[in-house]
């Protein structure tokens, strides 16, 4: 199963559960082993996951960290768990104590639904004061699982990862800023933009006024693009439903119904009118046979030629559905299997 789908099953097993879930240990055994496991790590193995894994801090002997996982005997990530109810406070963690007496460069906090991931960017050894990865796994975009992904045992590599997690830090922090302008923006970016359209000078009045329209525009140009997008991906779709139509109708135009199967047609009406108005007795031609069915529904098939090749066939059915390819010499010998065809149309008329 692919980690995405898997993520988002244990997301759904979350809502469903929370609710059941009191202590910080159920937490564990229900969102953040699962979530390990998602890694590829074998909870149950202890070469790969550590319980109670065992940081001695200086005279401080005996301290614990809740799971370490270990790739090749070196812990790798070392994870802290809270009570789903808690909230993420880096400040009181024991992780920043337990990071620089491991050899791990990555320190998971989580509380089985928050998740932050941190590692020594600003000082080696010391654990940074925020995380470069931080999620809501009930609320997981794209982007994001594919930024857990390279935590999955199959894929891990420390370098990879580290040189991605200064990207990531940077990127979530301008985003930050971003939000920030866009809900007010700030003197310095409102000037940006006000030097390069307006030619008077910026009084406090002016620039005021344009911050309204810093904003406004700001605002305005996001639905647009939104629209834009939107607009591109409805033509993308009309043009893959007029593709698939365009298909469609040259799949029909190989099709050529030959006059033997009309006339192999005309005999199988023949013999079912006396039990059915001729309206009700139905074909439809395809490349591989010559179907003819009750009131033209494709589950009560009344029987099929095959007349195409050079050996010529009839399929019959039985009472529960079965195909039967019978060979024929000439469509005349369709009338040899009145009976077979009568019986086949008195299965339907008892549905």
């Amino acid at each position: 199963m692919e980690i995405n789908i898997q993520l988002k099953s244990l997301a759904d097993k979350i809502d469903q559960l929370k609710s059941k879930i009191e202590t910080e240990e159920s937490t564990k055994h229900a969102f953040v082993l699962p979530f390990i496991h998602i890694l590829g790590y074998d909870a149950f193995n202890p070469l790969e996951v550590v319980p109670e894994f065992t940081a001695d801090l200086g005279l401080k002997k005996g301290e614990k960290v809740d799971y370490a996982i270990f790739q090749n005997g070196e812990p790798i990530i070392i994870v802290e768990c809270k009570s789903w109810k808690e909230n993420l406070t880096v400040h009181n963690s024991q992780l920043f104590s337990y990071f620089h007496v491991t050899k791990t460069r990555f320190a998971l906090l989580t509380n089985g639904i928050q998740y932050q991931f941190f590692t020594d960017l600003d000082d080696k050894n010391k654990m940074d004061q925020k995380p470069f990865l931080e999620f809501d796994i009930t609320n997981l975009k794209e982007n994001t699982i594919t930024e857990v992904a390279k935590f999955h045992k199959s894929s891990f590599n420390v370098d990879n990862i580290v040189t991605n997690a200064s990207a990531l830090k940077y990127i979530k922090e301008i985003k930050k800023q971003i939000n920030i302008e866009l809900e007010n923006p700030s003197n310095d970016f409102t000037k940006h933009f006000a030097n390069k359209v307006y030619t008077g000078r910026l009084t406090e009045k002016v620039l005021d006024e344009f911050k309204d329209l810093v904003q406004k525009s700001l605002n305005q140009f996001i639905s647009e693009k939104i629209n834009d997008r939107l607009k591109a991906a409805l033509t993308k779709e009309t043009i893959k439903q007029q593709d698939e139509q365009v298909e469609s109708l040259e799949e029909e135009s190989k099709i050529i119904t030959s006059e033997e199967e009309l006339d192999g047609y005309r005999i199988i009406v023949a013999i079912l009118r006396r039990k059915l108005p001729t309206k009700r007795i139905v074909y439809r031609d395809t490349q591989s046979y010559f179907g003819i069915l009750l009131d033209d529904n494709n589950r009560k098939p009344l029987c099929r030629l095959h007349l195409n090749g050079s050996k010529k066939y009839v399929s019959l059915f039985n009472d529960n559905k079965n195909e039967t390819k019978l060979p024929i010499s000439t469509i005349d010998d369709l009338y040899q299997f009145e009976k077979e065809l009568l019986e086949t149309v008195g299965l339907y008329e008892t549905e």
